[in-house]
């Protein structure tokens, strides 16, 4: 819809205004019923610390070799921070409960929640840069409200506050319209990009990252942990999940190249159908 709209309509849809709406309104809706949908136990919070240690050794390594491949300070921002920005909630968790069973649950929802924070934090900051300065672009983090409703729906939730029925339905609407939103700005920018035109250089390093690096990274540090199999399983499937719709989400938010985004979410989303089936026989191996 989104693809035929911009096809359609041209400069009258406005992507930056849709964006705005999505980021600023809709997805504190999608923030608070993620968050308030199960119970957060503490104790879980184990397994999204080895997801953020993983994520973070990555970002460190792809920090010190992007420098020396991108020039353009936009580009240096998506090489080092798209890859770990993954699809951890709407295809991580499915896909997970559809491996694992539903006893994945509680653990696929606090990595989803470590993601939002990665999202909102690094993810924020390395796309402002490609515009911003520092000083500025740490200030965009702490702009944006979904952050801070992340922190209050995280306190809700262990204060033991139980939302009603009604208040559910109210956030779960919120929720639904924030995912349809994302599904249509990716559309809207997948409209007149040009994979070919994209520097290749690029989309071999991130997709090296996402479905290389992340993954070798994940399983040497799994295999030597002494933990649950099923746990080891769900940590290593939401680090290999393709490229997430809030990396186009922050890049048109913060002017960072946009549709080469898009471009390398729809080439991770294709690759991915074929990775899975090679991720999965490598879990019997992790176990």
């Amino acid at each position: 819809m989104g693809y035929i709209a911009k096809r359609s309509f041209k400069e009258q849809i406005d992507d930056k205004t849709i964006t705005l709406l999505n980021v600023y309104f809709l997805q504190v809706f999608l923030t608070f019923w993620g968050l308030l949908l199960h119970p957060i136990d503490i104790t879980l919070f184990y397994a999204p610390a080895i997801y953020l240690v993983i994520v973070l050794l990555v970002l460190l390594l792809s920090a010190l070799f992007a420098s020396k491949l991108f020039n353009k300070k936009k580009e240096y921002s998506i090489a080092i921070v798209a890859a770990l920005i993954g699809n951890t909630g709407n295809l991580g968790i499915p896909l997970n409960i559809a491996i694992f069973g539903e006893a994945s649950i509680p653990y696929t929802t606090i990595i989803n929640l470590m993601n939002v924070f990665v999202v909102y934090t690094i993810g924020v900051y390395f796309y402002s840069r490609g515009n911003f300065d520092v000083k500025t672009s740490l200030k965009n983090i702490v702009k944006l409200p979904i952050l801070w409703a992340a922190m209050l729906a995280i306190f809700l939730s262990l204060w033991g506050y139980r939302p009603s029925k009604n208040i559910m339905n109210m956030l779960m609407m919120g929720a639904y319209a924030s995912m349809t939103m994302q599904l249509f700005l990716f559309g809207i920018y997948l409209y007149g990009t040009k994979i070919r035109e994209i520097n290749k250089k690029l989309i071999t390093w991130v997709i090296t990252f996402k479905f290389i690096i992340l993954p070798l990274a994940a399983f040497s540090l799994l295999y030597f942990i002494e933990l649950d199999p099923m746990i080891k399983g769900v940590l290593f499937i939401e680090l290999l999940m393709p490229l997430a719709v809030a990396n186009v989400n922050l890049a048109s938010l913060y002017e960072c190249e946009p549709k080469i985004v898009t471009a390398l979410v729809f080439i991770s989303s294709v690759l991915f159908l074929g990775v899975i089936f090679f991720a999965v026989d490598l879990l019997e191996v992790l176990h």
